[in-house]
């Protein structure tokens, strides 16, 4: 293993299966851009969530981490305190490692979220779905709730406070003018996958918002957009929560 020298700063991305990962060229095209000769970003591919403490002890150079999926729940009990919104959304998605050397946890996506669906909201965007339920979907309804947009969980399982992908119809879409998809479906390289809700009631009133970056365009972003839609993927959302976890890491 190559020697890295003291003053190196190491930053990293956990997650499982994260080859095709945003964070890893984003940072290093970063720190090259900005001469910033002293840091490196590493992909850590854990199978399981119980592999993480082992990351941090044996990259004592470590200074922040991103999170993705699927551990943005995961996480939270090896983490030693959390931010205030990080506690209330319930996921964390960057890691401050403090001088002690102390794990903190923070939510930068509903922050890239929030300030990436801002520009296209119009005074009829009031109500919104939210499809899926995992660690980015509780990130978008805290960014929703600070919007003043009520929205409703859309699950494939039987889940309390979530509807029914079957239940989704005409009705559904006169109610809910924002469609968020947080699943992971249509990601590269699984290009044909989509929710599945009924895309003919999409109208122009609507707004249809994939955290989905790679591939561009989405089957779902496809589809809402061939019913003049309005679309958007995550690409601005990922730049967005990168940069304030840049900020949070060098506080």
């Amino acid at each position: 293993m190559e020697q890295k020298p003291e003053n190196t700063r190491l930053f990293g991305l956990i997650g499982k299966n994260i080859g095709y990962s945003f964070s890893k060229k984003y940072f290093t095209d970063k720190f090259e851009k900005e001469g910033l000769l002293n840091c490196s970003y590493e992909n850590f591919d854990l199978q399981i969530i119980t592999q993480f403490p082992g990351i941090i002890r044996n990259n004592p150079l470590l200074k922040g981490l991103n999170v993705t999926i699927p551990y943005k729940e995961k996480i939270i009990p090896y983490l030693e305190q959390l931010s205030k919104k990080a506690a209330k959304i319930g996921a964390v998605n960057c890691i401050k490692i403090t001088k002690k050397g102390k794990l903190k946890g923070y939510n930068t996506d509903y922050y890239g979220f929030k300030k990436s669906l801002q520009p296209l909201l119009q005074p009829h965007h009031k109500k919104a779905l939210i499809l899926g339920t995992g660690g980015a979907s509780k990130a978008v309804a805290y960014a929703l709730e600070e919007l003043g947009i009520l929205y409703t969980f859309v699950s494939r399982s039987k889940k309390e406070n979530a509807l029914d992908y079957k239940y989704i119809n005409a009705t559904t879409f006169d109610n809910f003018q924002i469609v968020i998809n947080c699943t992971p479906l249509g990601t590269f390289p699984n290009l044909e996958e989509c929710p599945p809700i009924p895309y003919d009631f999409f109208t122009e009133e609507h707004i249809a918002f994939d955290l989905i970056y790679n591939p561009e365009e989405t089957t779902f972003l496809k589809k809402a957009k061939a019913k003049n839609a309005q679309t958007k993927n995550g690409y601005e959302m990922l730049v967005l929560q990168a940069e304030k976890g840049w900020k949070i890491w060098n506080e």
